[in-house]
């Protein structure tokens, strides 16, 4: 007897709480439905000199173009094989480590562009694994060294004598040895 309104109960929690939901289901939709574009940013943390790839969903036309304060030229997109606009831009190779915006805006004026943001990031002064076949290699490491520290001082001097010394004295032990007459 009591379950019947437990029952009524419960259906009409369950009904108060799917309903707001699929109300929201029905409002989210894809940028490219909405009118909107969207930009992905791929990677999203580059060195400086890096570069990165762009990609737009969502414009109409067949072109876009993209600016940053951090790129060095405007990013120019064209059509991709796979649907959506593409480019590539270059991070300036003198560009502070932060994050910064990026801003697309389509050609044809019929979407109304994309923002995202891109982080540079320090990875410190890069230095050549292995000598290079243009010239100096790894010398310019040691190029702005004090010129007074380089060569042998007193110390490998005295060493240098002393081991000349005992290689002269072995010698004449040697040598007189051999001119000693045998004695029998």
């Amino acid at each position: 007897m009591r379950s019947t309104p437990l029952t009524f109960c419960a259906a009409a929690v369950v009904a108060a709480t799917l309903v707001p939901a699929s109300a929201a289901l029905a409002d989210s939709g894809s940028a490219q439905e909405k009118g909107r574009a969207s930009l992905t940013a791929s990677p999203s943390s580059v060195a400086p000199g890096g570069e990165m790839d762009l990609r737009l969903e969502g414009c109409k036309g067949r072109e876009a173009a993209g600016v940053s304060d951090v790129f060095v030229s405007e990013a120019r997109f064209s059509p991709a094989a796979d649907g959506g606009l593409f480019a590539e831009a270059r991070i300036s190779s003198d560009a502070s480590p932060g994050d910064y915006d990026i801003r697309v805006d389509c050609k044809d004026g019929k979407g109304a562009g994309a923002a995202g943001k891109v982080t540079v990031i320090d990875r410190g002064r890069a230095t050549p694994l292995a000598p290079v076949a243009a010239g100096g290699g790894g010398t310019a490491l040691f190029a702005g060294r004090d010129a007074r520290q380089e060569g042998p001082g007193t110390v490998h001097a005295v060493i240098g004598l002393a081991l000349a010394a005992v290689a002269a004295v072995a010698v004449a032990f040697r040598s007189a040895r051999r001119r000693r007459p045998a004695t029998d």
